[in-house]
């Protein structure tokens, strides 16, 4: 039985439940309660500049210069309507994407989606410990597998954290992503790109059309927009506690939309340099078969003959893995208990989602070495792109239902704006699947 509010449930409970609300005060104008909202975005962004993102980045950026700028500016603006399209589903019906479609599909359904949202976390999860182990080797030389089995340790931080309070979490991403920032502005100095051509890369061309070049573009697009940040952003919102009323909803999505818009434009401009700093550094000199992270970490420094320049690329990395790694948790807790209702302990989730992704990479370390580790991190972010759809589709179902939105249901503008992209990210994923098994 269908409830007035479009749910068959009148609540789900809340998300993250053992987390400590935010208040919002009320009696301070509306540029200090803004501060109150300021967190989440960053939290999200991470996803959007994880190592995954440097795998394909680098592969695109030293094979074929400036070209694929434009699919991570594509990707990017892709990225920020899909995430205020979260933040104000949350937000409005104060369910995450999770309990969302717990609620409207049938049971057989929300497993199979559920299943298809932890097969993105563990991909995700794949690139954090693949890349949190190569920065390791690279400053401290510790072998591949020493630097894979390490990465289960981040679990006691992230309990740490949580225990205290989320602004601790969401202050130390947003340390990570400052010293990612910082390592980048060095970067982009030391190899100093050509502006025309930079600016040129930021208008899709027909080489995007190639199957080879594709391949990366749609690697981007599944580094970029990430499936389980959908579900991250829907249920960190209701961390704040705004009025629940009409007037507080409309404030708290404004707010929330201004957070994660800001957050991720800056993403935006750290995934570029990454792109940029192989297409400058790499592909200049002709060097157009760098595609592996540890390649890219020793001809930093000779080819833009900046000592500084290997070493902060692997601080970078060290910090992106890390950031990653404490979103991936708080992800995980939401998609089980949003789709199956099953609470697990913080630790034990983090263990388990670790785990799964240690052993593949352990397997593909042991056999092809360092060469392996960066195909299945590009490989991953292909699969991160395949689940987009199943999380992308209902977003945008709940979003443009009116009965479930009420007054907070998009228009008839954003909401063909957003079937397109849906329709534009099934497409190329359809494509990519064609090539990948009919194409050669």
């Amino acid at each position: 039985m269908t409830a007035k509010d479009g749910w068959r449930k009148e609540s789900l409970g809340e998300s993250l439940s053992d987390v400590t609300r935010i208040q919002v005060d009320y009696t301070k104008p509306p540029w200090k309660r803004f501060l109150s909202f300021l967190g989440p975005g960053a939290l999200v962004a991470v996803g959007y500049m994880d190592p995954g993102n440097w795998a394909t980045s680098i592969a695109g950026g030293s094979a074929y210069g400036y070209t694929l700028l434009s699919m991570v500016l594509i990707s990017s603006l892709m990225a920020i309507y899909l995430q205020a399209l979260s933040a104000r589903l949350g937000i409005a019906t104060g369910r995450d994407l999770a309990q969302a479609c717990r609620d409207h599909f049938s049971k057989p359904a929300a497993i199979a989606l559920w299943i298809s949202a932890e097969i993105a976390i563990i991909a995700t999860d794949l690139a954090e410990v693949i890349g949190t182990a190569i920065a390791l080797n690279l400053l401290f030389g510790l072998p591949l597998i020493i630097g894979v089995c390490l990465t289960v340790v981040d679990v006691l931080l992230i309990l740490l954290l949580q225990n205290k309070g989320f602004r601790y979490v969401e202050a130390l991403v947003i340390t990570l992503i400052a010293t990612i920032a910082v390592a980048f502005l060095f970067e982009m100095i030391f190899s100093r790109p050509e502006l025309a051509p930079m600016l040129g890369g930021l208008v899709p061309s027909k080489k995007l059309l190639d199957p080879a070049v594709l391949y990366i573009g749609i690697g981007i697009l599944g580094a970029t927009v990430m499936p389980h940040n959908l579900y991250l952003h829907s249920a960190i919102v209701n961390t704040r506690g705004y009025a629940r009323t009409q007037e507080g909803k409309r404030e708290a999505i404004k707010f929330a939309t201004i957070d994660s818009t800001l957050a991720l434009t800056f993403a935006f401009f750290i995934n570029a340099s990454i792109l940029i700093l192989a297409a400058a550094a790499f592909n200049v000199a002709g060097r157009t078969d760098i595609a592996e992270i540890q390649d890219a970490y020793k001809l930093l420094s000779p080819l833009l003959g900046a000592t500084a320049a290997s070493v902060l690329f692997a601080v970078a990395l060290l910090a992106s893995g890390q950031n990653s790694t404490l979103t991936g948790t708080l992800t995980g807790q939401i998609v089980m208990e949003g789709f199956v209702n099953i609470k697990l302990k913080p630790w034990k989730r983090r263990l388990l989602t670790r785990l799964i992704a240690i052993i593949p990479t352990v397997i593909v370390v042991l056999i092809y070495g360092e060469k392996g580790t960066g195909q299945l991190l590009i490989l991953s972010q292909v699969v991160l792109s395949l689940q987009l759809s199943f999380a992308v589709v209902p977003l945008m179902m709940f979003s443009g239902d009116k009965t479930k939105m009420g007054e907070f249901v998009i228009t008839p503008f954003w909401k063909w704006l957003g079937w397109g992209i849906t329709a534009l990210i099934i497409g190329l994923n359809a494509f990519l699947l064609i090539q990948t098994f009919f194409g050669g």
